[in-house]
């Protein structure tokens, strides 16, 4: 089985922008937004489910996640794997691989809506004209992806309510 989570802190190197005389300057002013929304997403209690095959790509999305602040992030590399995950720990968010080779990830989408467990997909491919209508609406990350990518995908998935 390949369902496996680790537990700790948040790198110590991440850092809300950078700061001159507690001001930030104006070119660094969007990564700070960034990362202060990001931020306000993500706790040091929050659980994320990665729903992968690709263990190489599910390590690099649990990497990216710490940096974005997430505590405990459990991969499972099968639609099985993810239900069971489901049925033993409430999780904040998911992020779901489109294509997992022999199956795909949009029946399992439809679970955690119903679940009330906000998710997003991740593929290869940058639009979501070909998936089913219900979820053409739902947060794409592109993959390969990167911080700021995670970053503008979760602002998708948890909009800051307008002021």
């Amino acid at each position: 089985m390949w369902l496996f989570s680790y537990g700790g802190q948040p790198p110590s190197t991440v850092q809300a922008g950078y700061r001159r005389n507690d001001v930030c300057k104006k070119a660094e002013a969007l990564q700070c937004l960034r990362f202060t929304r990001g931020m306000e997403i993500m706790n040091a209690r929050t659980r994320v489910l990665v729903l992968e095959d690709s263990l190489i790509i599910a390590m690099e999305a649990e990497d990216i996640l710490r940096l974005v602040g997430a505590d405990t992030i459990d991969i499972a590399n099968s639609v099985d794997q993810a239900r069971d995950a489901i049925q033993v720990a409430d999780y904040d968010f998911a992020l779901l691989d489109v294509n997992l080779g022999e199956a795909m990830s949009f029946d399992f989408a439809r679970d955690l809506s119903l679940a009330n467990i906000p998710f997003g997909f991740v593929s290869g491919y940058s639009d979501t004209q070909d998936f089913p209508t219900d979820l053409q609406d739902v947060p794409l990350l592109v993959k390969p992806f990167d911080e700021n990518a995670m970053r503008d995908f979760l602002q998708k998935l948890f909009p800051t309510p307008a002021e």
